[in-house]
């Protein structure tokens, strides 16, 4: 497996598991089929609401706790947000049966963005969230972000695939010291991507799928990806992808699909905005 290291020196899988929208009784299997399969990055969040089946399945792997790298993530949360930014910390590391994460991500850019961060950034300092990072957020607030606080997200996690490929964004996070990383990189589907015939025919070219296509391109351009499955097979395919790779035409070519649009939702959307940031999780 490939790595990246992160702006405070921990060292990151490159491509890892995600589980967002698997199913709660599918995901301790799931999980525990992707450990199988070589998977050591895993990633989940408080909104997923299946936490606690990842925690079961890292548990049963007894795979040693420093060769896994665990990330979830904080939902929005009310005032007094340092506060209860810890509480809901707290409540994730017990779901997961851990007594530190390797990140901790503030999952929307909205609420009392500050107040969140400062409570990370305690959690950082004492050693219980070894990297701390942001998701979903645009420049804008990325920016804004770094330059009114101590420390500086290690990773920024975001729509990233060959329709919404984000390359200025990811040039302007790397001048910052942010490690991009991708959710949704095989757009879930969407514009026909696993049909589209520019990725089919490289991945004919080099005898690979064009999930494959979409994992390499993410990862050789140092982009974290983080597929879902809940096939074995389909596991083990997503993480064959370090025996080959894309020949600069081929980057370009990919480079021509982007349509530089989400796919999924703008966070600039008032009414978008409005729905996620009065959403508020069970308890």
């Amino acid at each position: 497996m490939q790595t990246v290291t992160l702006n405070n020196g921990v060292v990151m899988p490159l491509l890892g598991f995600g589980v967002y929208q698997i199913p709660t009784d599918d995901t301790e299997r799931a999980v525990s089929e992707a450990l199988a399969a070589g998977y050591r990055l895993l990633d989940t969040a408080a909104a997923y609401g299946n936490e606690e089946a990842v925690g079961r399945a890292i548990k049963s792997s007894g795979i040693a706790r420093e060769d896994l790298f665990v990330t979830t993530k904080l939902w929005v949360q009310d005032n007094p947000a340092q506060d209860n930014t810890r509480r809901a910390f707290e409540t994730s590391l017990t779901k997961l049966g851990l007594d530190h994460l390797d990140l901790y991500l503030m999952h929307q850019p909205f609420g009392d963005v500050y107040g969140q961060w400062r409570a990370m950034e305690d959690l950082n300092r004492e050693g219980l969230a070894k990297a701390i990072g942001v998701a979903n957020f645009y420049p804008d607030r990325l920016i804004d972000l770094i330059v009114n606080n101590e420390i500086t997200p290690a990773v920024n996690q975001i729509e990233t695939h060959p329709f919404f490929q984000r390359a200025d964004y990811q040039t302007l996070m790397r001048d910052h010291g942010v490690q991009i990383q991708s959710w949704g990189g095989f757009a879930e589907g969407k514009s026909d991507l696993f049909t589209n015939p520019t990725l089919a025919e490289i991945g004919k070219e080099h005898g690979k799928s064009v999930a494959q296509v979409a994992l390499r391109w993410l990862t050789q351009r140092g982009v974290i990806a983080i597929p879902k499955s809940v096939r074995a097979e389909r596991m083990a395919e997503n993480i064959d992808v370090f025996d080959f790779e894309l020949t600069d035409e081929q980057m370009t070519e990919i480079a021509t699909l982007d349509t530089g649009s989400s796919l999924f939702f703008d966070h600039h959307d008032p009414e978008i905005v409005t729905w996620l940031a009065k959403r508020r999780l069970d308890a």
